[in-house]
Parts: C-alpha cells; structure tokens; sequence
C-alpha cells in the first residue's frame, strides 16, 4: 500500500482485509512487525485523537513517529503560496514537507479545507499539492474532503455493533456548532455509509446542503452496494426506524467562504442540538455516533452523550485499531 488517501480507491475486499487485520491485532498486535520503522506526523491543523491514535498505533506495532506541526516549527512555517517571505516565518513549507517526508518511512498530513472557495476544496487542490512534493508512502490524516481513517474506524465500529449494511438505516445529521467547520468528515462519512451499502438520510436545514458531487458519488456507491441516499430537513421523517444517528457540524455550502452569512444562517438553528426527543420514531436501539471532539449541550445532550445509545468511545478507540491496520499494510514486511 503506497497511499491511504480515500476509501473509493479501496476495494471491498482490500476494506474487509483492512478491518479483519484491525480485530486481530487488536488481539495480537504484532510488537515487532515495524520495528526500526518511522512515520513522520505533519499536522498543518490540530488534533487530539489522530496524533495520539497514529503515535500509539506505531508503538504497538513497535515503530515509532515523531510530529512537526507551523506552532512547533522553530523558524516558524509559511504555508502560502507565491509569498514573499520578508514577515516571521523564515521556512515555507514546500521545503519543509519533502524534508519532513525524507525522515520516515511514510508520512501522514493533516491540512484541513481553506474555505475559501468550494471547487478547489471538493478538488481536495492544498492537500494534492502537498503530495505532490514527497514521493514516500502517505497516509490522509483529514484534508478538505477526505477523512478515510476516520471512516474505515466508522466502518469497524458499525460492524462491531452488528448494524447491518443492507437494510441498516444511517442518519447523518448536521448539528449546530457557533463555528462553520469543514466538510470532510460529513462528506466522506456520507460516502462511507453509502459504500457499506446502508440506506442513508442526509438530514440537515436548508443552506446547508452538501455539494452535489460528493451526493452524487454517494449515490454511485449506495447503487453499488445496494443501499440508497436521500436527504431532508424533517427530522421525524428522517429518524424513522434508524439503527444509527451520526451527529457532525458543517459549513454552509449555500454561504460557503463568507463567515458573517454563514453565521447568520446557523444562528437560526441553535435547536439542532441532537437529545432524546430525536430518537422517538427510532429504533429503540437507535445508536448515537460523533467522530469527536463534541460540544457538550451544543451539538448532543449530556443525556445522550453519556448514555447507553452513544459509542463515541468505542469509535474513537477504533481509529487506533484501523490506522495499525493500514501501517502494517504499508509499513509491514509483506508490504
């Protein structure tokens, strides 16, 4: 495995492998399997569970990782193109990637969406010219529209919960969040449950719509599958007999790269705050998921959070299992 970036580059069976190898060295973790090997971790945004999940899931595996992110960078890192380096930072970072990239053995990045202009985020154009500059294996750790470790983890802790694919139904639901955020765990999420072959409801208010290429490779995947993806803004309608309910925050794709009407619009939305009144028309063992971090009484109840119906640990916890997977499929002796 030379690249890691998206799930639709995977086929099923290559997904089935991935997540067979995560239950068995979750079991029997192999301590020896990347010993003398280094993953170099470049985070151009933050994070908690991807840098802790990748430096564990490389310890457990018995390699190890070392992380460089602009705050860290002592000459300080200059990420824009076509600038005139004359202000504090004094390194820009199309040295400083093939650089970082040249110390391990495979690289993960993580650069989240500009927000500027849609097109160039849906064309995922930061993270591709980033690539562009190394030439060792890579590992997508989230860009403008992908997130595949996340989803591979969702994938898992779908199937450890035994919700079925066909016939399971999957509700992805925009939550409200002060913050426009960007799309990549939606879309890609949307993506996911649709190649697992769910039936899929996008349930979101209007102006925040998903683009309608990504909707449309969902559809493409769900046809594939057998599965189907419809969306809406009636909650009842969308909650009926759901098995799953996952909660995430977007951005406005209608105000998509202007922040005061995008703010403005969600302002009208502070409702949409996911608690026990959602699941009425759902399956009483209807489950609540959410990639994390999550605005507690923002996006979900406590209630919800801290009861039986959420997995969110579990979830998270599965983001380690999956990335040893994929390492040891990239990094592994066999790879």
């Amino acid at each position: 495995m030379k690249k890691f970036n998206d799930l639709k580059d995977f086929a099923d069976e290559e997904i089935h492998a991935l997540l067979e190898l995560a239950n068995r060295l979750d079991v029997q973790p192999e301590a020896q399997v990347l010993r003398g090997k280094v993953l170099s971790l470049l985070f151009l945004s933050p994070s908690l569970r991807t840098l802790a999940s990748f430096q564990a899931a490389m310890i457990r595996l018995g390699g190890g990782s070392f992380v460089i992110s602009p705050d860290m960078s002592i000459h300080g890192l200059e990420t824009r193109p076509g600038i005139v380096m004359d202000g504090a930072a004094a390194e820009h970072i199309r040295e400083a990637v093939p650089v970082i990239a040249s110390y391990g053995d495979a690289i993960g990045i993580r650069a989240f969406a500009e927000r500027r202009n849609l097109e160039d985020d849906i064309a995922d154009t930061e993270f591709s010219s980033l690539i562009e500059l190394i030439d060792t294996p890579y590992i997508n750790m989230e860009s403008a529209m992908n997130h595949p470790c996340q989803n591979l983890a969702d994938w898992k802790t779908l199937d450890d919960l035994g919700i079925p694919a066909n016939g399971g139904k999957f509700v992805l639901s925009w939550a409200y969040h002060p913050k426009a955020l960007p799309l990549a765990v939606p879309t890609s999420t949307l993506y996911t449950a649709a190649r697992r072959g769910m039936d899929v409801t996008v349930l979101r208010p209007e102006g925040f719509e998903l683009p309608e290429p990504l909707m449309q490779k969902a559809r493409q995947a769900a046809e594939a599958a057998g599965g189907t993806v419809n969306e809406t803004d009636d909650r009842v309608a969308a909650m009926q007999d759901a098995h799953v309910i996952y909660a995430k925050s977007w951005s406005s794709t209608r105000h998509y790269g202007d922040k005061l009407a995008d703010q403005e619009l969600r302002s009208n939305f502070v409702s949409w705050c996911v608690d026990e009144p959602w699941f009425d028309n759902a399956r009483k063992d209807c489950r609540f998921m959410h990639c994390l971090p999550v605005r507690r009484g923002v996006v979900v109840s406590e209630p919800i959070l801290d009861g039986p119906r959420s997995v969110v640990i579990h979830e998270a916890r599965n983001r380690m299992l999956v990335q040893m997977a994929v390492l040891h499929q990239m990094l592994g002796s066999g790879s």
